[in-house]
């Protein structure tokens, strides 16, 4: 089973700026996660993106279901921001491709001490081989069928949408 992993960007990915106190990119973290986690599967990395989910428009969810769809594999893992990690989910799920994709991130960047990130990258990626097709995000040890999912605010946790 190989394994396609798209990268658009996102908390998970960025670093802190010391010259202006801000996070950002410099580069994808992903490489050193799978390398720290033992990641054993087959796995394929592409860059979509790499923004502030916050600042992704139309167009760049487009080019992620572009991704999705001129991937020849059937599983594939997208990392993304988690504040518009559902919307991109919905036109995902809503194209009903015929293959079985999972959407994580992080709330804290993976280069902070307490980050989610490792956990959440690995969990997803374990997921993402036992789920059937479809389209579904994972975070913090759940998962949620992208049309029964909401971020939480004001817990800063997804959870079933009511």
């Amino acid at each position: 089973m190989s394994i396609k992993i798209l990268l658009t960007g996102g908390t998970i990915d960025k670093s802190y700026n010391e010259f202006n106190g801000e996070l950002d990119f410099t580069a994808s973290y992903i490489p050193e996660m799978l390398s720290l986690g033992r990641n054993k599967t087959n796995t394929r990395i592409e860059q979509v993106l790499f923004k502030d989910s916050l600042e992704m428009n139309e167009s760049d969810r487009q080019s992620i279901l572009k991704a999705c769809k001129n991937a020849t594999e059937d599983k594939i893992l997208i990392t993304h921001g988690t504040d518009t990690m559902v919307q991109t989910a919905q036109l995902l799920g809503a194209a009903k491709l015929n293959k079985t994709i999972v959407l994580t991130g992080a709330m804290v960047p993976f280069v902070f001490k307490h980050s989610d990130a490792l956990f959440n990258l690995g969990f997803a990626l374990g997921a993402l081989q036992t789920l059937s097709t479809g389209v579904y995000i994972s975070m913090n040890g759940s998962v949620f069928d992208w049309g029964h999912v909401v971020k939480n605010l004001e817990l800063g946790q997804f959870e079933l949408k009511k």
